[in-house]
């Protein structure tokens, strides 16, 4: 017979053990969801990686110096779509803070924070207030933007000489662009300098988009003055083409100015022969790049291609006082010709052979960092039109960061948020019928087969 004491003691050790066990488990459970917590990170299989924040929101986040508040104002029943995004954002860093709140029951507090709809996205960084105006990426960065930054900056569109439009939602026009800059915590204007050929005072960054027509001496001196002065300038010029039934100025005064500075524009039209164009459904003269500088405004541009439509070769070096760098070039497959007067266009043996400079950003040294002039020259203005700004993967990046260089916020230089990417599966009428016969027939069959087999060998 067994020892009752031993039996007790055997009993009081094996409930000690278990105890033991019990609360290493549950430390070890504790520890791991803390950290889950604390460090969610996840994996995003998709193809243009739809799930994760883009690296200008990283590099925001990261670099925050003040606390930052993102509140949700919706019904309950919509947290759980809004977290799958917001939540991202609270991962990034400590510094900033998601709330979900009810909006029917926090109705008075809705009222006092101003929100006016459900589904409402406020940021609150110190006394900045700025709302989101839908549930993405691209907006809530935005706002986030906004929020720090302290001052309006003003972006100067000159008008009279045959500019794109600001306001127009054509093929041509710049309306796309406008609402990108002011999304993006600028202001913008017009100036018609032809009519009074002095450049507003409060004109942070002035851009000359494309113009048809020459700048009278005036509208130069005006322009020149402002960059010399300190100012910074965007200048987009076309190539002087002499078509029948639509031409382009050469501007020579201006190209003398920015030939000055070192930044030679030639009279060619650079033409792209690399068939690449061709898998966006685009032509030879839409000039694809993907090759950068290291120049701040292109530095992280590696992974992206941008493409410039009736486009002009530059030649850059560095001038008296100016320190210029170039930004992008064509593929070794280009060419620039020099016949601006026949659509037509037939490469020759006298024709410029790529890689070709298509834009440049220069400093104009005064002596002193936080006072010296800067300005962007591109060959081309059509690249920043409505039907190519989207269109094209890297413009929009690209000119937010030619703003942000020559604004001198350089820590905005990033890539910008992703938009929604329209990824449907199109097929023909030949291919939808082989998915319906392999669907449908050859599939069945192919078990119906195997099946007979199985019973063909067990019979």
């Amino acid at each position: 017979m067994a020892n009752p004491n031993w039996i007790k003691a055997r009993q009081t050790r094996f409930a000690a053990y278990t105890a033991v066990y019990v609360l290493i488990v549950f430390g070890v459970v504790g520890v791991l969801n803390f950290l889950a917590n604390r460090y969610n990170k996840s994996y995003d299989a998709t193809a243009n990686k739809q799930f994760s924040l883009s690296d200008q929101t990283i590099k925001i986040a990261s670099n925050l110096k003040q606390d930052v508040t993102i509140t949700y104002w919706d019904q309950p029943t919509q947290f759980d779509a809004a977290r799958g995004l917001l939540d991202r954002y609270k991962n990034l860093t400590s510094k900033i803070n998601v709330q979900y709140q009810d909006v029917e029951k926090n109705r008075t507090k809705a009222i006092a924070a101003g929100v006016t709809r459900r589904g409402a996205v406020l940021i609150d960084a110190g006394s900045k207030h700025e709302e989101a105006k839908s549930l993405s990426e691209q907006e809530v960065t935005g706002a986030l933007v906004r929020a720090l930054k302290t001052g309006d900056k003003k972006i100067c569109f000159v008008t009279g000489s045959g500019e794109h439009g600001l306001d127009d939602s054509g093929s041509t026009g710049y309306a796309q662009l406008k609402t990108l800059i002011e999304n993006n915590n600028y202001k913008t204007q017009t100036a018609n300098v032809l009519q009074k050929p002095e450049l507003p005072k409060d004109c942070t960054i002035v851009v000359a988009a494309g113009p048809s027509r020459d700048y009278l001496q005036p509208v130069v001196d005006a322009l020149k003055n402002a960059v010399e002065s300190g100012g910074k300038a965007i200048f987009l010029l076309d190539p002087p083409l002499k078509f029948a039934k639509q031409t382009f100025d050469e501007n020579a005064a201006l190209t003398k100015v920015l030939e000055g500075w070192g930044v030679t524009l030639d009279k060619d039209l650079v033409i792209d022969t690399s068939g690449v164009g061709q898998l966006y459904g685009l032509g030879p003269e839409i000039a694809l790049v993907s090759s950068y500088g290291t120049h701040p405004i292109v530095n992280e541009m590696k992974r992206l291609s941008a493409g410039f439509p009736i486009a002009r070769s530059l030649a850059v070096k560095n001038g008296e006082k100016t320190t210029v760098e170039k930004l992008f070039a064509t593929t070794d497959d280009a060419f620039a010709t020099a016949n601006l007067t026949r659509a037509e266009i037939q490469q020759s043996a006298s024709d410029k052979k790529g890689p070709l400079t298509l834009g440049a950003a220069g400093t104009y040294n005064l002596g002193k960092e936080s006072a010296n002039g800067r300005f962007v020259v591109v060959g081309s203005s059509l690249w920043l039109a409505n039907n190519y700004l989207r269109g094209l993967a890297g413009n929009r990046d690209l000119i937010m960061n030619m703003l942000n260089w020559l604004s001198a916020d350089e820590d905005l230089i990033s890539i910008r948020p992703k938009e929604p990417e329209d990824r449907r599966l199109t097929m023909s009428r030949t291919q939808m019928t082989m998915v319906f016969y392999a669907s449908v027939l050859a599939i069945p069959l192919l078990v119906l087969a195997a099946g007979l087999g199985v019973w063909w060998q067990r019979r």
